[in-house]
């Protein structure tokens, strides 16, 4: 951890949302009063600027970032309990023509595919980097997954692109649930398109290694489906009903299709045996 630039205004009760062109919106909160004040955080700069007003000043209010980049801010806390609701525009200074169109897409995506994307505008023009701020020298589209439960973002490699297409290379490593897909060329960022991540359903699993690591954990491995989710029961009684086997925690995807589990007490503890179980 590191410190960065101080918010303009102390706060607490606020909220924080990260905008599609990469900077963090803070909105609201109290401190001495109920807050109508928003602030934009610069991640390249650590620097924090004010931006607009609220209409109504509120805390402990929920703020989501729209497909189309707006972050709708709602109800919370101010005079009384708030009904209200407001948009936030980033405005993030481009030309309609410039903004590629997402027409089609993958949904569900089962982790393990590929997702494709089929629309307008996904070749930009390659430029010279001394442009402006949203200029690129590439004309290569650049799509981002952003988890809506967790906020968790990953930018896709592709396996193929054309004007109107784009095709990634297999998706792992991500949360399941419902997500958003943005296509930006040129930092020009398309309307998000939302998806549901899957998992693919799991099979038996094939154990390919074992070890104890010196004076450390007892590991080992198993392959499976891609994006599988998986726990660890131990026991020392192979004997015992499974509900009163002892759950260890969660085996680790650590390249598609491949997992790992380390326990840190396999060093003290006595014989143990293990079950995967999928989630």
């Amino acid at each position: 951890m590191k410190t960065t630039g101080s918010l303009s205004t102390p706060r607490f009760g606020h909220t924080a949302t990260l905008l599609l062109n990469g900077k963090v919106l803070v909105a609201g909160g109290t401190y001495g009063g109920y807050l109508a004040s928003v602030e934009l955080y610069d991640p390249a700069t650590g620097l924090w600027t004010s931006t607009g007003t609220l209409a109504a000043a509120r805390e402990w209010h929920a703020a989501t970032l729209l497909p189309g980049g707006q972050v709708l801010v709602a109800g919370g806390l101010g005079n009384s309990l708030l009904a209200t609701a407001e948009i936030y525009d980033v405005g993030l200074g481009f030309l309609a023509a410039a903004q590629p169109q997402i027409l089609d897409f993958t949904s569900p995506l089962g982790l393990g595919g590929g997702f494709t994307a089929t629309g307008t505008g996904f070749r930009g023009g390659s430029e010279g980097s001394a442009g402006g701020s949203q200029d690129s020298p590439a004309d290569v589209p650049v799509v981002q997954l952003r988890s809506l439960e967790g906020g968790q973002t990953m930018v896709l490699l592709s396996s193929s692109w054309q004007t109107n297409s784009f095709v990634s290379a297999p998706v792992w490593g991500f949360p399941p649930g419902y997500a958003m897909a943005t296509v930006f060329v040129n930092g020009v960022p398309s309307a998000g398109a939302i998806l549901n991540i899957s998992v693919p359903g799991p099979t038996a699993p094939v154990l390919t290694g074992a070890r104890r690591l010196p004076n450390g954990p007892f590991q080992f491995w198993f392959t499976n489906a891609v994006g599988a989710v998986f726990g660890v029961l131990g026991s020392t009684d192979l004997t015992l009903p499974l509900s009163n086997w002892v759950a260890l925690g969660s085996a680790t995807e650590v390249a598609p299709g491949q997992f790992q589990f380390s326990d840190p007490r396999g060093i003290v503890a006595p014989l143990r045996y293990y079950r995967v179980t999928a989630r």
